[in-house]
């Protein structure tokens, strides 16, 4: 199996393609919600996101403390329940966005609409948020095909490209992973 994804291109081609189609599906869902009627019991999911998050923070450190122990099979068990958590998240993420109007920080009242007074009460806050919320959404956007490349490299044993990408996607996904939890708690106030 080594040999065979190591030498073939279709599975960088669809990195490259599953790279692209995230982001744009994730935006279109954000900007143009589909409603789908799923019910009001996907109001839960951002509290499942900050769980999912939470976990992944736990699997890639566990990750990371296998592989400086040398065990390899740990380290590919905790990175491949890092990729499962991952694509749980995605999922879901897709699931909630489809069916309710995003939050707005400092929106008290719920209309969607966060007004001067809001504003006022917000306060820096806002900023802070909207700083953390900015950073962890182009980072999850470039992280991805770092991500997806890093596994590749380790299933076709490509270990030394692997090792390399693996400097940048890892501290970024990790990054990621927490900045996503903060987001939840620092707009969690909001939700309704």
């Amino acid at each position: 199996m080594e040999k065979e994804l190591s030498g073939n291109k279709s599975y960088l081609r669809i990195i490259f393609i599953i790279s692209l189609v995230i982001p744009l599906v994730v935006a279109f869902l954000i900007f143009f919600p589909a409603k789908l009627g799923a019910g009001s019991w996907v109001k839960v999911l951002p509290a499942v996101h900050a769980i999912i998050n939470s976990l992944t923070v736990v699997t890639l450190i566990a990750a990371l403390v296998s592989i400086k122990k040398g065990n390899i099979v740990a380290h590919r068990s905790f990175m491949f329940a890092s990729l499962v958590l991952g694509v749980l998240f995605l999922v879901s993420y897709i699931l909630y966005h489809s069916n309710v109007q995003s939050v707005k920080f400092g929106d008290m009242n719920h209309d969607g609409v966060v007004d001067e007074i809001e504003l006022t009460k917000a306060g820096t806050s806002r900023v802070v948020y909207l700083v953390v919320l900015a950073s962890h959404i182009l980072l999850s956007i470039l992280v991805v095909p770092f991500v997806l490349f890093a596994f590749y490299y380790a299933l076709s044993n490509q270990i030394v490209r692997h090792r390399k990408i693996v400097k940048y996607a890892y501290p970024v996904w990790m990054y990621v992973s927490v900045t996503g939890v903060i987001v939840y708690f620092l707009i969690k106030p909001y939700y309704f």
